[in-house]
């Protein structure tokens, strides 16, 4: 069984569905809403478990309400959470999202996630050891995962790291990940200064730039190569790139090729958009593998 570590965001997800995503100054009728956990990093921890890892979450919450239900969540999927702790006096991070037109609109308030800061990580460092790999996204201090990429280096962990929010990131950072997965649009503020073609060059077999329904692409050091996607009926595209994320992670971390990885983690990320919520659709590794 892989040992995941997971550097990163937890937070409840506040969903409302509508037929119409309104404008600057408008108000439309919404059609339904719920409450769910969601968190980069944590819908990231969730769908690795699932998918058969051993996975450790490293992350805060805060000390209201929302912080039970996070907890709860994590402790029903089987992801440890000895290294996620209350921030005294501060809310629990939130997502405000908004499913419509086929597609989501996301406000993420960070709240106590922008707690989890380079000292918190030091004070879990013991988790760290024996890991078979790290992942972590940037709904965190930016300081925070300049500081995870060196403690990968240093004990040679390989990093798969989630660009996303999109932000700009140092070389370094760049230099220190093993694997990183941008979408179309993070990756032009990445590497705004190369086209698609010479970012993938640039870094073979490290830069994987998901495509939406087009599929992934990255450079194997001899040819671009275009890992299609599966068709499906789709619900609700939340959650997808994290579930992409932690089944590439998961199968890399046990050993598999790069392509059938991407190829697993297709699979596993069409299966979540077909029901409802980040979470909600993630799929169990015998889903996925049935469907291979």
């Amino acid at each position: 069984m892989a040992k995941i570590i997971v550097v990163g965001s937890s937070s409840i997800d506040l969903v409302v569905t509508s037929s119409k995503r309104p404008g600057a100054g408008e108000t439309v009728l919404g059609e339904s809403f719920k409450t769910v956990p969601g968190g980069k990093g944590a819908n990231q921890a969730v769908a690795a478990a699932r998918l058969g890892a051993d996975v450790t979450m490293i992350g805060r919450v805060g000390d209201d309400a929302f912080a039970a239900q996070i907890l709860n969540n994590f402790k029903q999927n089987n992801v440890c959470v000895d290294n996620v702790e209350p921030v005294p006096h501060m809310e629990s991070g939130t997502a405000h999202i908004i499913l419509a037109e086929g597609d989501n609109s996301i406000v993420v308030v960070k709240a106590a996630n922008n707690e989890v800061t380079p000292e918190y990580i030091d004070h879990t460092r013991e988790a760290f050891e024996g890991a078979d790999m790290v992942m972590i996204q940037q709904e965190i201090p930016v300081e925070t995962v300049t500081h995870v990429s060196r403690i990968c280096k240093n004990l040679g962990i390989p990093l798969l790291l989630n660009p996303a929010p999109a932000r700009p990131l140092d070389d370094e950072v760049i230099e220190n990940a093993a694997y990183i997965t941008p979408n179309e649009h993070e990756a032009k503020i990445l590497f705004s200064s190369l086209t698609v073609s010479e970012a993938l060059r640039k870094y073979p077999n490290k830069l994987f730039i998901t495509e939406g329904s087009k599929g992934v692409r990255y450079f194997d050091g001899s040819n671009e190569v275009l890992v299609p996607s599966y068709k499906v009926a789709v619900v609700d595209t939340t959650g997808a790139g994290d579930t992409f994320n932690a089944a590439f992670a998961v199968a890399l971390a046990e050993g598999t090729a790069i392509y059938d990885s991407v190829r697993f983690a297709n699979r596993a990320a069409s299966l979540s958009v077909t029901k409802f919520g980040a979470q909600g659709g993630m799929p169990y590794r015998q889903e996925v593998e049935a469907q291979m």
